[in-house]
């Protein structure tokens, strides 16, 4: 696994050819000194900004994050919106067309704004998504590093099974969902914090994958989670991750 940066922003790949993430020259800069550092669901913390925006996710790069982590949910008419829970103001977003959800952020309109400058973390929080993530990226190619990732198994087997090389990962909160991390096709095992200890970091890596963690809100879990070696670590608290480990 090398883990390296491109014109100040780290990125990530695999050193077996494994699925990778673009920017494949920077793979080679053994100098990476910490993990890469997301915002969940942008800047999370600063409640006076709603999560899952385009100003929230400004919010996170401004505070020195590399990226940033977000949900897709699926219209009614097969467009990928930008939202955490299955309603939005009273409305079903499964239920609803775009235009009923026009408040909402769009996969090209976020991918067209930030594809150039931060790592992304898309997260599908339901399955019927995968050709439109697909579409999505091929127009707007992430350059600083991306992961798609899902609590969804069978999510994860459909976008392997249409390419192969897509950076993929397996987001757990519970040992059941864990058990899954050796025979998923994901590269990426992105785990609550809970789970990580320095043993299960010592078998992923060991397996040629990586591990990230949320949602790490606290300055001794951003210290000890770095000390066991994380690729990556997604936080609420944007401003404070980054001043335990932006340096």
């Amino acid at each position: 696994m090398v883990v390296g940066w491109t014109d100040g922003a780290p990125s990530v790949g695999m050193q077996s050819g494994r699925p990778r993430s673009p920017t494949p020259s920077a793979y080679n800069n053994p100098q990476m000194s910490r993990p890469i550092l997301l915002g969940h669901r942008g800047a999370r913390a600063i409640g006076s900004v709603p999560e899952n925006t385009f100003e929230s996710f400004d919010l996170a790069l401004a505070h020195g994050c590399d990226g940033f982590e977000f949900d897709l949910r699926r219209s009614a008419d097969g467009r990928a919106v930008i939202c955490h829970d299955p309603e939005f103001e009273g409305v079903s977003i499964a239920d609803a067309n775009v235009g009923q959800l026009n408040t909402l952020p769009q996969l090209d309109e976020l991918l067209a704004r930030y594809a150039p400058r931060a790592f992304l973390d898309i997260e599908l929080k339901v399955p019927g998504l995968e050709q439109c993530v697909l579409t999505a990226l091929k127009a707007h190619p992430p350059q600083r590093g991306y992961v798609i990732s899902s609590f969804l198994p069978d999510v994860l087997r459909t976008l392997s099974s249409r390419d192969n090389e897509l950076p993929l990962g397996l987001l757990c909160e519970d040992p059941a969902q864990l058990a899954e991390w050796e025979s998923s096709p994901a590269q990426f095992v992105i785990l609550h914090f809970a789970l990580i200890d320095e043993h299960l970091c010592t078998l992923v890596h060991a397996a040629g994958k990586k591990i990230f963690s949320w949602t790490v809100n606290g300055r001794e879990a951003m210290r000890r989670l770095k000390d066991y070696g994380v690729d990556g670590i997604i936080s609420d608290e944007t401003r404070l991750l980054t001043e335990v480990l932006g340096s």
